[in-house]
């Protein structure tokens, strides 16, 4: 089965790193709409940042992450959960809730139909809907950590775009985010072939360069990086 997002140990590692989380979102959470389907939430580390709008649905294949994530946001009218992935009926049946966006951040290198889960998510979506993906930049990067995580792929610009043209999805963004990170993960796949990232190490990066490197992104967008963002949007017209 595709891995949607890390374990809950790989989620607590991530928690060390909230101005990271914070910089996602001052990226991602203005292109999304009132009622956001997140694929991929994990334990919630992102879903905090989605809440007080009128409806975030929340899901994972990890049963584990899922109910973590209920219980640190019980009570919320705003929160629906559910333990499914793009492709199944049940997350078909999302369409119910009327949705207008996704976000899949750090998830759709995880499924090996990629594909097919982004034929998911604007199966849902209403005309003119939007899809805000974070994805892992550049083959040449992959290494241990990324096999350690099952990432079956790290992407390019022109891989992205095919993705989204197969898919009738039009491309409105798509810029690289987090060049001081490009340089940490060569260095952890080719010098120092690093299983998997130490907690140290990740709360060194969230306190001493997110918050430089997130100012002078804001002002100058940087011409490679760790990751991709896009944001896909659906066509007003059916495929043929």
């Amino acid at each position: 089965m595709d891995r949607l997002t890390y374990t809950l140990e790989d989620q607590a590692l991530m928690a060390r790193a909230p101005n990271y989380f914070a910089w996602q979102a001052r990226l991602i959470v203005p292109k999304v709409g009132r009622r956001v389907v997140e694929v991929g939430c994990g334990t919630g580390n992102f879903t905090r940042h989605l809440l007080g709008r009128e409806l975030v649905i929340a899901l994972d294949i990890e049963a584990a992450c899922v109910e973590r994530l209920r219980q640190r946001y019980a009570g919320r009218a705003d929160l629906r959960t559910f333990v499914c992935s793009p492709g199944d009926a049940a997350f078909a049946d999302l369409a119910r809730f009327r949705p207008d966006s996704c976000v899949c951040i750090n998830v759709l290198e995880h499924i090996e139909d990629d594909a097919g889960a982004l034929r998911g998510m604007a199966a849902i979506l209403p005309a003119g809907g939007v899809i805000v993906l974070l994805v892992p930049a550049f083959p040449a990067l992959y290494g241990p950590i990324d096999r350690h995580l099952d990432h079956s792929r790290r992407y390019t610009r022109a891989s992205l775009r095919r993705l989204a043209a197969a898919e009738g999805l039009t491309v409105a963004k798509l810029r690289y985010m987090n060049m001081v990170g490009f340089f940490g993960w060569w260095a952890n796949a080719r010098i120092f072939r690093r299983q998997a990232q130490s907690a140290g190490q990740i709360a060194l990066f969230d306190r001493c360069v997110v918050p430089v490197m997130s100012r002078v992104e804001s002002v100058v967008a940087p011409p490679f990086g760790q990751s991709l963002l896009a944001v896909l949007r659906k066509g007003s017209e059916p495929r043929p």
